[in-house]
């Protein structure tokens, strides 16, 4: 079956809307921060004030998409998504007034509050999405085939999102105001989040029984193992938009950051959708180790450019490891998490992400203000070095998971039908 067949097939389960209305979706989140960061540096005139608001939002979403991705795992998708959907869209609309009506010479303080209050609740679309797959695909295909093109297919989509957001804020605010991003990034939420929630497709993941709950372990090696690996994919992302910042400020030209840490997407996004072509006989563990391979030698070249062609050319082949090796990373968490625990393995996955975003971009700050992009670059690296380290480390865990996450269940379920029979 080629590409085209394999989604063709995927898209025919749920029809093109809710493709649509997924991939709209998570276009708030990938928003959001950067709209805040160029709201409130404009409205307070600080690059503080907009990087401490800015970053509230990312950590606060960090923090809260966990939690909300255990709630959907007992209580179901739908009351959580909506819950989410109405007070985040609250929370960016309070903070773009608050931004408005901001005077200058005021305490900016309440900013990154509210941006707090309002990124905690800010759903993650894309996490969400992937966990329905399993279900959808259980229910009308039973080719296994399908959460490959399913998990190929989110990837992208969350790669081009973060593409696409960034590119509608610096859209709007050049045609109107940076405020005006975050009212639309707000009114996207209010509308795609909730349609999102309301899909019929969401009651496909509903309350589950307590029982059930407790008896799926979330924490497993295997799960901590991937996270670790997710952070450092993570930390990819966070240095290597410094590092480009300083090149293209040392160049004369700090504008095209935004444009050149897009590169990175382009080439992510074609090699996402390509990963479902991979055969099934390949397994994920290897995939892994053969994706953050290539993730750490097409870095490399990183720690030579000194020109913005360089950088363009490096960039661009450097995303062609990215979304091969983050698709790998889900699935495995698909494949090795019991089903009522897999809204909190996927939102801790991109939990961990987000950390490693702030971690890298922390750390390569640091080193550029010390000797300028070769060695926030060098973070890069490091980073693809942490990811091949683990992907090679935990190969037999990984290999192993699957088979023992599906015992698990049943040996839990075997002990709880045991209990009413002794009472």
């Amino acid at each position: 079956m080629s590409p085209v067949q394999s989604y063709q097939r995927l898209f025919a389960l749920t029809g093109p809307l809710y493709v649509l209305i997924a991939f709209v979706g998570r276009i708030p989140l990938a928003m959001s921060q950067i709209a805040s960061l160029l709201a409130v540096t404009a409205a307070t005139g600080s690059y503080t004030a907009g990087g401490v608001t800015a970053g509230a939002l990312a950590v606060a979403n960090a923090i809260g998409a966990p939690v909300a991705g255990g709630l959907t795992d007992r209580l179901g998708q739908r009351p959580v998504l909506l819950v989410q959907s109405v007070v985040g869209t609250l929370g960016l609309g309070v903070l773009a007034w608050m931004t408005l009506v901001h005077d200058p010479s005021a305490a900016w303080w309440p900013l990154p509050v509210v941006a707090a209050v309002g990124g905690a609740f800010v759903p993650q679309v894309g996490t969400m999405a992937r966990v329905r797959w399993r279900p959808i695909s259980r229910r009308r295909s039973d080719d296994p085939r399908v959460m490959d093109a399913a998990f190929s297919y989110e990837g992208a989509a969350d790669e081009a999102s973060f593409v696409i957001g960034p590119a509608l804020v610096g859209l709007v605010a050049a045609v109107s105001a940076p405020v005006i991003s975050l009212v639309v990034a707000a009114v996207l939420l209010g509308a795609f989040g909730t349609w999102f929630a309301l899909h019929p497709t969401g009651s496909l993941v509903g309350p589950a029984p307590a029982s059930a709950t407790r008896a799926a372990r979330l924490l497993t090696p295997a799960l901590v193992l991937l996270a670790a690996t997710q952070l450092s994919i993570g930390m990819v992302f966070g240095s290597v938009q410094t590092g480009t910042s300083v090149l293209a400020t040392q160049a004369g030209m700090p504008g095209m950051t935004g444009l050149l840490h897009g590169l990175l997407g382009v080439g992510s996004v074609l090699a996402g959708l390509a990963v479902v072509a991979v055969p099934e006989t390949f397994p994920h563990a290897r995939r892994l180790r053969l994706f953050t391979g290539a993730l750490l030698v097409l870095s490399l070249p990183l720690l030579l450019v000194d020109t913005l062609t360089g950088l363009t050319l490096a960039l661009l082949a450097l995303g062609f490891a990215i979304a091969p090796s983050m698709i790998t990373t889900f699935a495995l968490a698909e494949r090795s998490t019991p089903a009522r625990r897999l809204g909190a393995a996927m939102t801790l996955l991109a939990a961990a992400t987000g950390a490693g975003y702030a971690v890298g971009a922390g750390l390569a700050g640091r080193l550029a203000d010390l000797a300028g992009h070769r060695p926030a670059f060098a973070v890069t690296v490091g980073a693809t070095v942490l990811a091949f380290t683990l992907a090679l480390a935990g190969s037999r865990l990984l290999r192993r998971a699957p088979a023992e996450a599906t015992s698990g269940v049943a040996d839990a379920a075997a002990e709880q039908e045991t209990v009413p029979a002794s009472a």
